[in-house]
């Protein structure tokens, strides 16, 4: 049965992902750090971790593989969940593949570099209703691929 995944901290499509996660009868996973209000589903699980860097991220990498969605913006826990066999998605409605995640850890580094020297001050771009859409038709397709690579 597939699991999604949903690392939920600073996410801004959890009722799209639990929906999506709803109509297609998977076991849905939102974890956080911290109480959230989250919609109401037998379907859905509320999993809250210790504070602390990159607890969520392992609780998630620890978990998710094939057959199992992951929907997360954080790029060091997509690559994790890749290559575990995991379909990954940020909210953008991206995927994350084998075959791009080394170039989007560099980017992510690159970044992180630049900020830390003062050269970028603002962060990413605002999310936008076209982001949303894109999220939307992304993990639809998503959750039917992941649905038959799932173990029985």
């Amino acid at each position: 049965m597939t699991t999604l995944y949903v690392d939920a901290d600073a996410c801004p499509v959890k009722d799209e992902s639990v929906r999506v996660g709803e109509r297609h009868g998977a076991r849905i996973r939102i974890v956080s750090n911290s109480w959230m209000r989250l919609p109401e589903s037998d379907l859905v699980e509320r999993v809250i971790v210790p504070e602390g860097p990159d607890e969520a991220d392992n609780w998630i990498a620890e978990r998710a593989g094939t057959g199992d969605v992951v929907v997360t913006a954080d790029v060091p826990l997509a690559a994790r969940c890749v290559k575990a066999g995991a379909l990954v998605i940020s909210p953008s409605g991206k995927p994350f593949r084998e075959d791009g995640i080394g170039m989007r850890l560099a980017m992510r580094d690159l970044n992180t570099h630049l900020r830390e020297a003062g050269e970028i001050r603002e962060g990413g771009p605002p999310f936008t209703k076209a982001d949303r859409s894109r999220f939307l038709n992304q993990l639809e397709t998503i959750m039917r691929a992941a649905k038959r690579m799932a173990p029985e």
